[in-house]
């Protein structure tokens, strides 16, 4: 998948590239919504300036929001939010030890000033999601779009309603949720 061509808005940033497959749903989302991205493995422990380098260039770069990903210690998020103005939205990995809750604590623990917001352990798609919103706030044209998207969830929503309530009707299972009270 090729970043969008265009000034990148987001960066999308791992501390390693086994991170990806965690991430690649984010850059799908951004893709999704037209929205230009770039992606980098930096690592707030092995490379520290080039991530702190990183973090203090972006948002003179264009850079509007920073997606950062990280499993353990999980201080790449905390590290780039305190070093950009930009919001930063972190997204824990699941590991094989504590499944990535010790990532997810990791990241939504930070100290007063330095706000990262975190979405759930894996949630790439939801952090690229996310930050389509941050932009939208000020993009009428890309708002428009996530509302769209939020018009087609809601309508999937009621298809598979729809579509269950007809095969259990078909079965002749009670589809009312009134079985079995009095």
């Amino acid at each position: 998948m090729d970043p969008l061509v265009g000034t990148p808005l987001v960066g999308i940033v791992m501390g390693s590239d086994s991170d990806w497959p965690t991430m690649e749903p984010a850059a799908r989302a951004l893709a999704e919504f037209g929205v230009p991205y770039e992606v980098h493995v930096l690592s707030a422990h092995r490379t520290p300036q080039r991530m702190l380098d990183y973090a203090t260039a972006a948002a003179g770069r264009g850079l509007r929001v920073l997606v950062a990903g990280a499993g353990g210690a999980a201080h790449l998020p905390g590290m780039l939010a305190a070093a950009t103005p930009l919001p930063v939205i972190g997204v824990p990995r699941p590991l094989d030890r504590l499944d990535g809750l010790d990532s997810l604590l990791s990241i939504v623990q930070m100290p007063a000033g330095v706000p990262v917001a975190t979405v759930s352990i894996g949630g790439g798609r939801n952090a690229g999601l996310l930050a389509v919103r941050v932009l939208a706030a000020g993009d009428p044209v890309l708002r428009a779009a996530v509302e769209r998207f939020q018009a087609d969830l809601a309508d999937s929503v009621v298809a598979r309603d729809a579509a269950l309530r007809a095969r259990l009707a078909g079965d002749g299972s009670d589809t009312s949720g009134t079985a079995g009270t009095s």
